[in-house]
């Protein structure tokens, strides 16, 4: 979908939008999505933020999903000026385009490129609050991030909610590993320790999400363990991929992710889809960091990572 083509629908008396789910966890489905909610959630932000019609706003990734249709929403409702640019790994690679952006929203694997070319790292730098969802950030990227002199966020969300509803600060004053929900949105955990939303601007219905969280002090802030649905019951013994993922980020340079495949003997068992060619380096890694129950009992070699549309791993893949 083009600008103009969103702008049209936008702007057209239709009191709904189209949006397709990412596909992080199956086939993208599409759902019809009020209009005065995408307004009510792009206010939530841009009062968080405290956006005015004096900041410029970056579009630069796909108009098809919810992430880049609300940035064209947050840009009409306060009157930012919108500059478009093709999504791509590099959405900062056009000096004369990128300049003077004070807001933008990518994912992390667009910030990682980024980060790894001088001009494009200047860039990033300049931009007054860079918020980073559809995926979890690294602790590498997020030290990388942590010298940076303006605002950057890491967000909480999907398209049930119209992009996110909960922020945390990965730099400056304020940096936490806890979400903060934005206002007028409460939080809770069911039985199994996923989160529930309620978040009546937004969804119709309370939402009840896989994602299983620890919540902080106060009971509201919120720290994502791991999805339910990435949960692998190996023998008996429960293991998050997410946190495996977190052990082995600090030791593996090639793209990697964890995820299951089912096994007679055990159940289902931890699987590591990676780039890496080296089986017997891994298997040392392995061997060294994880706790033995943990370790990775399948290795798939591929020559790119399965990812979404939208960046996130492709989990549900056949391994």
């Amino acid at each position: 979908m083009t600008l103009k083509e969103f702008l049209d629908e936008w702007r057209s008396p239709a009191s709904t939008v189209l949006v397709h789910t990412s596909g992080s966890t199956g086939k993208p489905k599409p759902m019809l999505v009020e209009k005065k909610r995408m307004v009510a959630s792009a206010r939530m932000t841009c009062s968080f933020l405290n956006l005015t019609d004096k900041d410029t706003a970056l579009l630069c990734m796909p108009l098809d999903y919810i992430a880049g249709k609300m940035m064209v929403v947050r840009a009409e409702v306060v009157g930012m000026r919108l500059v478009s640019v093709k999504p791509s790994g590099h959405p900062l690679a056009e000096a004369d385009v990128c300049k003077d952006i004070t807001f933008a929203a990518m994912v992390p694997m667009q910030v990682y490129n980024s980060l790894q070319v001088e001009e494009e790292r200047e860039r990033l730098m300049g931009i007054r609050h860079l918020i980073i969802g559809g995926g979890a950030i690294d602790k590498k990227m997020e030290a990388a991030l942590a010298a940076f002199p303006n605002n950057v966020w890491s967000t909480y969300g999907m398209t049930e909610t119209l992009s996110h509803i909960a922020m945390r600060k990965i730099n400056g004053d304020g940096a936490s590993a806890y979400y903060t929900p934005m206002k007028e949105i409460d939080v809770s955990a069911d039985s199994d320790g996923c989160l529930i939303i309620d978040a009546p601007q937004l969804c119709p219905n309370i939402l009840h999400t896989n994602d299983i969280v620890e919540f902080g002090d106060n009971n509201k802030c919120f720290r994502v363990v791991g999805r339910k649905d990435n949960t692998i019951c190996c023998g008996g013994i429960k293991i998050q991929a997410e946190r495996v993922e977190e052990i082995l980020a600090q030791y593996l340079d090639a793209p990697f992710f964890i995820t299951k495949s089912t096994d007679p003997k055990f159940g289902e068992i931890p699987v590591c889809v990676t780039e890496c060619r080296d089986k017997k380096l891994l298997e040392d890694i392995f061997e060294n960091v994880l706790p033995k129950y943990w370790i990775p009992k399948r290795i798939v070699t591929v020559e790119r990572l399965p990812l979404t549309e939208t960046g996130k791993p492709k989990r549900c893949g056949v391994y």
